[in-house]
């Protein structure tokens, strides 16, 4: 029986890559999303996966929506804790609300969905967690204090995970992007990319299929050596 697989934030964009590219691997996908059901339907219509609607920044919600895909689909093996949001702003005119939203849910997202499916993979002994952090996570951006802050927290929260899935046959990764052809990356005004793209040695953006690859390595089934780990997906513009 194929393993279910669920993508936060997944009827776009990366998000979508990676349903695509787990769909391929043999996995029954699902999506999640936030709020744009037009969109949610589209991408259903489109691809044949099915699409939930809930915040992860939302503890009680998480939960239920996750026993709502193990009532109806099957056992959740494999998560991938793709959702975020960004609030923009340098830190003297960044609000509370906008702090909170990113850390809510980009990092909390990551939270509420290990504790709605990390049990279960722990007593079934297999289970696979990729979290989507960000270059931004590791090497900062100006006017991203909550952004980078969440993405940071999101390459710790992997590390301390993966330590304690490890003998229990559940791997916990995360992948570093960087900048990628997304509607996230098409609202940063044209001068201020073109500025970007300057700095990526590779001299273009990224697509979602090459972060999808990646995320395809860390769940395949014979990836059980690799834990712990944050793979650079971003043209050279951040080596450490």
């Amino acid at each position: 029986m194929a393993k279910v697989a669920i993508v936060t934030g997944g009827t776009r964009g990366i998000g979508e890559g990676i349903c695509l590219a787990l769909k391929e691997q043999g996995r029954t996908v699902v999506a999640n999303y936030a709020g744009n059901d037009d969109k949610a339907r589209a991408f259903t219509d489109r691809t044949g996966i099915p699409a939930y609607r809930w915040d992860v920044g939302d503890h009680a919600a998480t939960m239920e929506g996750c026993k709502r895909i193990e009532a109806e689909i099957g056992p959740i093996d494999i998560v991938v804790n793709n959702a975020g949001v960004t609030r923009d702003g340098v830190l003297h005119k960044m609000s509370w609300e906008d702090w909170d939203d990113v850390i809510r849910i980009n990092l909390g997202g990551c939270f509420n969905m290990a504790k709605a499916t990390f049990p279960g993979m722990r007593d079934r002994g297999w289970g696979r967690v990729v979290n989507i952090g960000s270059v931004n996570g590791q090497a900062g951006q100006y006017g991203q204090v909550n952004y980078a802050a969440a993405k940071s927290g999101i390459h710790g929260f992997t590390k301390a995970l993966a330590q304690e899935g490890a003998k229990f046959g559940v791997t916990v990764n995360a992948i570093a992007p960087g900048y990628i052809d997304t509607d996230m990356v098409a609202a940063v005004p044209q001068p201020v990319l073109d500025k970007i793209i300057a700095r990526i040695p590779i001299g273009r953006l990224g697509h979602a299929s090459e972060i999808a690859r990646g995320v395809s390595f860390f769940t395949a089934d014979d990836a059980t050596f690799v834990t712990g780990s944050t793979m650079s997906i971003n043209g050279g513009q951040h080596m450490y």
